[in-house]
């Protein structure tokens, strides 16, 4: 089974900087694989290996994707082959960079499955798996914690709020997987030597003429507040009051 993982690096949550006008500062931040498609690469590999098929990632972003090292952290995850489109778009809207793995995904030729995390890190939309399905025209499920080949295609379980649901679906097909699927694997040093090794294909897609069905107006960290530190002190009824009335001031 021929697979494509599509992942997203995001920045490192500690390395963003709060300037005092509240505006958020990424100037010196390390980049990373988003926390959620982690269990899509690891989803991947484990059924590549399964099935005895190949595992490729894609991804899409800005000049962090030319560092060698974020590289060889993909590779050295299970993937046979990394594949990249360095943009200067932003793509933070789900449609955009939907749209823009499509465009990708015809340089790639053809596969049996994608896999998306449940969300990106950063924006988590939970949007795109299911609008890159909507515009292949495949089959295409959310949520999914479970999945084997089975049947004409793939089998596939989700864990609804009182039961287990089980299906079928054709392959090719296009799902995003629960962070519940797996336990990513931490790479040893013989995954990341091994990675250096592995092919790195710098996709020439033109999703330069894409347009943004949303716009990001700011990007904040919410105010913070000191506490008040009040201490309410009598009778239990006088304090109920007292408290009803500082809560609603």
């Amino acid at each position: 089974m021929d697979i494509i993982a599509c992942i997203k690096v995001v920045p490192e949550e500690q390395d963003i900087v709060t300037l005092p006008n509240n505006e958020l500062s990424f100037d010196k931040v390390q980049w990373k694989i988003g926390q959620y498609d982690l269990n899509a690469v690891e989803a991947g590999k484990q059924l590549a290996k399964q099935t005895g098929g190949s595992l490729k990632v894609l991804t899409i972003g800005g000049d962090a994707l030319s560092k060698t090292k974020i590289r060889k952290d993909i590779l050295s995850r299970g993937a046979d082959e990394l594949n990249i489109v360095v943009t200067d778009q932003k793509l933070d809207d789900s449609l955009m960079t939907a749209k823009a793995i499509v465009e990708a995904l015809k340089e790639m030729g053809s596969f049996d499955l994608l896999l998306f995390g449940t969300g990106s890190s950063d924006i988590y939309s939970q949007q795109t798996g299911n609008q890159v399905g909507a515009l292949l025209d495949m089959p295409v499920l959310n949520e999914v914690n479970a999945i084997e080949e089975g049947g004409a295609g793939l089998k596939v379980e989700r864990m609804l709020e009182n039961e287990v649901e089980v299906l079928e679906l054709p392959v090719p097909a296009v799902l995003s997987v629960t962070s519940e699927i797996n336990t990513p694997t931490i790479p040893g040093m013989r995954d990341i030597m091994a990675a250096g090794k592995k092919p790195v294909n710098e996709l020439s897609a033109d999703i330069s003429s894409l347009t943004e069905y949303s716009e990001v107006v700011s990007d904040l960290a919410p105010v913070q507040k000191d506490r008040q530190l009040k201490v309410l002190k009598g009778e239990t009824e006088e304090m109920v009051d007292a408290l009803i009335q500082f809560l609603n001031s």
